[in-house]
């Protein structure tokens, strides 16, 4: 476990050469762990190595062909590598496994935003808020898409509820010296990390800051897929 702590580290460093180093030293050792090859597809992504992160991606789905984090990451690969025809499918098939996970809507929604289908993502952002009313995430990410389709009024408060959700208020700008230049708005936290396991996750700010503290003391939390595409969302205008 010495290896895969170090390419645990490595990777959270952002120093994927060495991560890799580790993971591969792992999977030599043990030539039939898919948490090594599960870890190892997704360093390889963040390397730009997406045919060999999908080729560890098809490899786990020949041994476990129904896990939808698996499912999910390979989708984001396969967008990388823009066969998104192929990406949506799997996007599908995740949710279908999981119908009431209200984190595979709000994933379907950021890759349907991302390859133009605004409608698309609004109505899956929309089912990810019905399933969790406290998903700050995705009400600040619908509002960013209504703004894409020119819903000025419906996009304000989306962002208000958001803000609402994570304790945001105008007061805190209001506080700031009158002489002192307004602090930039910054988005909602975006969960990043996944826990490897069978529950239900949701994109709360509550969750995030949970699995955030998991990701030191449970070697199964990695970096959630949409790590992958960018660091975080990209922040607003006020």
């Amino acid at each position: 476990m010495e290896n895969f702590d170090k390419s645990v580290s490595y990777f959270k460093e952002g120093k994927f050469d060495q991560a890799l180093v580790e993971i591969n030293r792992c999977i030599q050792s043990d030539a039939v762990n898919q948490e090594y090859y599960f870890f190892r597809a997704r360093v390889l992504s963040r390397m730009g190595k997406f045919q060999e992160s999908l080729a560890d991606f098809d490899w786990l789905q020949e041994k476990d062909a129904y896990n939808p984090t698996y499912i999910s990451d390979r989708a984001v690969v396969l967008h990388l590598l823009k066969r998104n025809e192929e990406a949506l499918n799997e996007f599908d098939r995740a949710l279908n496994l999981e119908p009431q996970n209200p984190y595979r809507y709000s994933s379907r929604a950021y890759f349907k935003d991302r390859i133009g289908d605004h409608k698309g993502a609004i109505e899956d952002y929309e089912k990810a808020i019905e399933l969790d009313p406290e998903d700050a995430v995705s009400y600040n990410n619908k509002g960013m898409v209504e703004e894409k389709m020119g819903y000025i009024q419906k996009s304000k408060k989306s962002f208000e509820k958001s803000d609402e959700l994570i304790g945001y208020t105008k007061k805190e700008q209001s506080a700031q010296p009158t002489n002192a230049s307004p602090s930039p708005k910054k988005d909602p936290p975006m969960i990043t990390m996944e826990p490897m396991d069978t529950e239900e996750r949701k994109i709360t700010f509550q969750s995030y800051i949970k699995t955030l503290k998991e990701v030191f003391l449970n070697e199964k939390v990695r970096d959630d897929f949409w790590s992958f595409i960018k660091n975080g969302l990209r922040s607003r205008k006020s």
